[in-house]
């Protein structure tokens, strides 16, 4: 049997209906999605990030990637360029970290607002930043970090006061932008105001240049350092966007909503078909049995007889008491078997008899199938 379509039902595939929108239209977001991101991060797309310097850092060769680690947890190799831009404040380990790099021969790309102790763990005499710059820089002493650069734009938004031991390569109103330095056997270009690498500017004057220059030769893999952006490291289910993770759960929820919707109550099962009563026919001789099993058939059958003389005289139009010729006549016309017609009218013996006029009261009564 069919099971009915239970309000529970309705509630599972509403469930999962409403996942399944969700689902959609969180796809469509990261499709559609508007710029976003934290400032000087590789991953954001906002006007403030450096996605787009990322990506002129592939288009050129280089092997681009993601930091994700505390600095003090990693395994900083000096082959690459590390760029950290707008970190905020870093704890002694990482700073202690970051000098290490360099001394260990490692290229560092690094600045932003107020770059504060990580400058002073770098550099003895660490150059002094102020917010306030130009929107222009040009070179002013031509090295390696400028190669290919006459000038660039800024935001106005940082610049070095005073360079302290590091000399100054881009500079603007007499106040430099740019500085470069080395400690042990690496080196370090340091800026004031990291818009130059940002994605709303990074197409402006010579700032792309800039960026590939700073970066170093084409075939020197460039790391984004992004554990000071807030990215950390995943893995396994904590890997799982936030709003991917609630619409799987959904999904599991209305699967077993659904479930337990359409499956059976506990109790006993249902039977497929309800119970009939058993043929007639079966009847008739289970019953003859039973009667039989008295050791007096005959008196048994009488009540059975008696009854069908009476369907006989009244379906032939006999009077009652009617001679047995002539009811054993109508029940050959009415189409009664010969064991019936005599099983009716003659003394019954047996359990064989008694179900033969059985049978024949049956089909006289015409209310059942033999």
């Amino acid at each position: 049997m069919r099971r009915p379509f239970r309000a529970r039902t309705v509630v599972a595939l509403v469930v999962g209906a409403v996942v399944a929108v969700n689902l959609l239209l969180a796809a469509l977001a990261e499709l559609t999605r508007v710029p976003a991101g934290p400032p000087s991060s590789s991953y954001a797309t906002a006007p403030e990030g450096v996605a787009a310097y990322a990506d002129l850092l592939v288009r050129s060769g280089h092997q681009v990637e993601r930091l994700r680690d505390p600095l003090d947890d990693a395994e900083l190799d000096p082959a690459v360029t590390l760029v950290l831009l707008d970190p905020g404040p870093l704890d002694e380990d990482a700073r202690a970290a970051l000098a290490r790099f360099v001394e260990d021969g490692g290229r560092l790309l690094a600045g932003g607002a107020a770059p504060g102790g990580w400058v002073t763990e770098l550099l003895s005499e660490p150059p002094a930043w102020s917010p306030v710059g130009p929107r222009r820089a040009e070179v002013v002493v031509p090295t390696e970090a400028v190669r290919g650069v006459e000038r660039v734009e800024t935001a106005g938004r940082g610049v070095w006061e005073d360079a302290g031991e590091a000399l100054p390569v881009l500079a603007g109103d007499r106040q430099a932008v740019v500085v470069v330095a080395r400690r042990g056997r690496g080196t370090m270009t340091l800026i004031a105001d990291s818009s130059i690498l940002q994605n709303r500017l990074l197409a402006r004057a010579d700032n792309a240049a800039f960026g590939l220059a700073a970066a170093g030769e084409p075939r020197r893999p460039v790391v984004f350092v992004e554990s000071v952006h807030g990215y950390g490291r995943e893995s396994g289910l904590g890997a799982i966007p936030g709003r991917w993770a609630w619409a799987l759960a959904g999904l599991g929820l209305s699967a077993l909503l659904f479930m337990w919707a359409r499956g059976r109550r506990l109790g006993p099962p249902e039977d497929a078909e309800r119970d009939l009563p058993p043929p007639r026919l079966e009847y008739v001789e289970s019953l003859a049995a039973l009667l039989a099993r008295s050791r007096r058939p005959g008196e048994a059958a009488a009540p059975v007889q008696a009854a069908v003389r009476r369907a006989l005289a009244r379906r032939a139009g006999l009077p009652p008491g009617a001679p047995d010729d002539d009811l054993r006549a109508a029940a050959a016309r009415f189409g009664l078997p010969a064991d019936e017609r005599e099983a009716a009218l003659a003394p019954v013996r047996d359990a064989a008899g008694l179900a033969a006029a059985g049978r024949a009261l049956a089909r006289l009564s015409g209310s059942g199938r033999a």
